[in-house]
């Protein structure tokens, strides 16, 4: 482009639709755009979308909403949206809302350049959603921290669990290019990111798209061996495919984080084949002993409310809380989504039961993770420092936290370390989410 437009961008939902973001933004910035956070000011706004489940539809639709304002309060000329909400449900979009210009479904951002100068040239909307599911590979421009970053190594998801809306929008699993993932990260690594963090709908599918098992721990190895990977963080790890070799590269390595996020999502094995989850109850617990026996931190995500969830089924997951000790946890109440065989089960679970049920979990947790954080009073750890508090605390993560997710690490220091620097934190005292310490 001749003149220099500026473009703002919204990505909500998933640290995988921050990575499309990013390499979004980092396709417009090579195509002459600039890149602001100022709204008002911006001439495209861009707004990546999340349709998994109702209350991430609703923000997705809100935002939409109040971006378009800034056709007439702003400057801003053309609206696109896309992710994975434009993908599902494109047509209903672009009828609904007319102020959008542009709707692109995933995967699409190679057409966005194109795209925008012909909605400029000729006033014409356009919807691109033809999805071919590839990878498009890009130099991105991150939104996270200089010092992290996500890195994907797939696309899709083949699991078919049947709560689940995102094989319907992306296809199913495809691992993304080795060398394409290691010289990612090299360049990342060159660019001053300490922090690398794999992800994909399923990190533990990546290589068995191309027959056998998981080739995941090879891949993370020589991740681990580039210079300046200072981290290296894996997300998204199912228990079936969790091996020992994985396991043994967090306990081993010392750039590895030693950190492990399984999804179980329940541990009746009735309520787990109705979910269409890969494994059993003996796997997650398996999958348990091994981490716990190599001192792994455990994070994992819990759904209560399943369509026919018994009282006893219930308690057989706090139950299991209490036997796995798990030092984080998500979880959320089941929503019925569209088009997924779950939403057509009988004996749908009222939502007084489920909001009681997800109280109950919640409350046992807390009370686990406290233990668990005081557990770790008197350690000296290695701690990535992420910001200050304004009464002048420095907030930080050690290896055993993850961004966004989990909590923090506040400490005191002597003189207040620069965002992306590491530091060595005594810690004190700890509560739910948090833990304090000092620099010694």
């Amino acid at each position: 482009m001749d003149q220099k437009m500026k473009v703002g961008v919204v990505s909500l939902g998933c640290n995988k639709n921050l990575v499309d973001t990013e390499t979004a933004l980092g396709l417009l910035a090579d195509h002459n755009f600039e890149i602001t956070t100022e709204k008002e000011k911006a001439d495209v706004l861009l707004v990546n979308t999340c349709g998994f489940i109702g209350p991430a539809k609703e923000e997705s639709i809100d935002t939409i909403f109040d971006m378009a304002k800034y056709k007439e309060e702003g400057r801003c000329r053309l609206l696109i949206v896309t992710g994975c909400l434009a993908q599902r449900y494109a047509r209903d979009l672009m009828e609904d809302i007319p102020e959008i210009d542009i709707l692109l479904g995933v995967n699409q951002y190679a057409a966005l350049p194109d795209a925008i100068e012909k909605a400029l040239i000729t006033g014409t909307r356009q919807m691109l959603t033809g999805d071919n599911h590839t990878y498009f590979e890009h130099r991105r421009v991150l939104a996270t921290p200089d010092y992290s970053a996500y890195i994907r190594i797939g696309e899709g998801c083949s699991n078919r669990c049947t709560f689940c809306a995102i094989p319907l929008i992306r296809g199913n699993y495809h691992s993304r290019d080795e060398q394409a993932i290691l010289d990612e990260v090299r360049e990342m690594a060159g660019r001053g990111v300490r922090e690398h963090i794999l992800v994909a709908q399923d990190t533990t599918r990546y290589g068995t798209d191309h027959g056998g098992h998981t080739t995941l721990p090879d891949l993370m190895d020589k991740v681990s061996r580039i210079e300046g990977v200072d981290w290296l963080r894996v997300l998204y790890c199912y228990p079936d495919e969790t091996n020992e070799a994985l396991l043994d590269l967090m306990a081993q390595k010392e750039n590895v984080c030693r950190y492990l996020d399984i999804p179980i999502q329940h541990i009746n094995d009735t309520l787990l084949k109705r979910m269409h989850r890969r494994g059993t109850s003996e796997d997650i617990r398996r999958c348990v002993r091994w981490a716990r026996e190599r001192d792994i931190t455990l994070r994992t995500s819990i759904i209560v409310g399943f369509p026919g969830e018994t009282e006893d089924q219930f308690q057989e997951l706090l139950d299991f809380l209490d036997e796995a000790q798990f030092d984080r946890l998500g979880a959320f109440a089941y929503s019925p989504e569209e088009d997924t065989p779950a939403a057509k089960m009988p004996d749908q679970i009222d939502e007084d039961v489920k909001a009681e049920r997800l109280d109950r979990l919640m409350r046992r947790q807390a009370e686990i993770s406290l233990r668990r954080n005081q557990a770790r009073i008197g350690q000296t750890v290695k701690v990535l420092v992420t910001g200050r508090q304004e009464n002048g605390t420095i907030i930080g993560r050690s290896e055993r936290e993850a961004p966004e997710t989990d909590g923090v690490i506040l400490f005191t220091a002597p003189s207040v370390p620069a965002p992306g620097s590491f530091v060595s934190v005594h810690l004190d005292a700890a509560d739910y989410y948090d833990i304090r310490g000092h620099v010694q």
